[in-house]
């Protein structure tokens, strides 16, 4: 059976026991592997492993002995309790070894967990698993997770009072953050909070949020909206040194002021603008720049748009001009703007 993502999370949560099995596909592997530590978890418990209820078979292993999978799945451990047969990185070429094996599944064997990487509608794996009526085929896909997903995450690391600011920034959290640091994050602000009873705020995921991975071009991007402009030398050879390209600058920068521009024209204030941007800024920024739209107000904004994209024409033409100093010189000449 297929299985929607809209029940994927509360299956993955608390899984029936007495499956066939269950197919987890999707391009991005660490999201996978997050479902499928969940679904085993859940499964034969937090002992599982050491009682040896668990049996892991990487996929070149399989190949080499098509049997294994077969044993896996009537094999009995010393302990009691439920059992989980785990294929690791399936290919579509392994579905000759894993049906035979799911065909002879009875009541009692232990439940076949496959993970693998993108299968097209048309893979022979996945038909097999969408079609079957006691197993599951569940796509995994690059959406940002749901309230319901993001509840969970709380709840298992103890987090059981939010204040409505702070899951406003946990949740653009999940949007900015890969899913396994999501977690770990999640997972460190349960510990900064731990024996603390008052409600999570924005200052606590503040503290237990990792620096952005573009801190050095947000850096720029700041001390040019702020009238930094004793700042910007050093900050701009920082990125030249790390390969940022100034036509790459110049997008960032546009962005930047585009969504100050968005933020200045919103009818019900600069906060409601950018709280309204798409993609969303990142709750470290959000108060950032809200000043910065503020003290520039909308005509200086759009002079100050005009001027990038006037750069941005110079370095994608054919002018001999050196790229990094006309990048360099639009944003002296934007720091030194007069806001208001």
């Amino acid at each position: 059976m297929k299985l929607p993502p809209r029940d994927a999370a509360r299956f993955f949560a608390r899984p029936d026991q007495g499956r066939t099995g269950v197919l987890i596909h999707g391009a991005d592997a660490m999201r996978v592997a997050l479902k499928r530590q969940e679904l085993i978890a859940g499964l034969v418990g937090p002992q599982g492993e050491e009682e040896m209820r668990l049996t892991r078979i990487p996929a070149a292993d399989l190949r080499k002995d098509p049997a294994r999978l077969a044993d896996a799945i009537k094999a009995q451990s010393f302990f009691p309790g439920p059992r989980v047969a785990f294929i690791e990185d399936a290919t579509d070429t392994l579905a000759r070894q894993i049906i035979p094996a799911l065909d002879d599944w009875q009541a009692g064997d232990a439940t076949v967990v496959v993970t693998a990487g993108t299968l097209t509608p048309r893979s022979a794996l996945r038909k097999y698993f969408e079609s079957h009526k006691n197993a599951y085929a569940a796509g995994i896909y690059d959406d940002p997770p749901t309230r319901e997903e993001i509840a969970a995450t709380l709840a298992k690391a103890g987090l059981g009072q939010i204040a409505p600011e702070a899951m406003t920034d946990i949740t653009n959290l999940s949007r900015a953050l890969d899913p396994g640091d999501f977690r770990q994050t999640i997972e460190k602000l349960g510990l900064y909070k731990l024996g603390d009873p008052t409600p999570t705020t924005p200052a606590d995921v503040l503290a237990c949020a990792p620096a952005s991975t573009e801190a050095e071009m947000d850096d720029v991007l700041h001390a040019t909206a702020e009238g930094r402009f004793a700042e910007l030398g050093p900050l701009m050879a920082r990125l030249e040194a790390q390969g940022v390209q100034p036509v790459g600058l110049c997008i960032n920068a546009t962005r930047h002021f585009r969504t100050l521009h968005l933020a200045a024209c919103d009818p019900e204030g600069p906060a409601k603008g950018i709280a309204r941007a798409r993609p969303p800024v990142h709750f470290k920024a959000r108060d950032r720049m809200i000043r910065q739209a503020q003290a520039w107000g909308v005509r200086r904004l759009e002079e100050a748009l005009e001027m990038l994209i006037d750069t941005d024409l110079q370095l994608r033409s054919s002018s001999r001009a050196p790229a990094a100093a006309l990048m360099e010189r639009a944003l002296i000449r934007l720091a030194f703007m007069p806001r208001g």
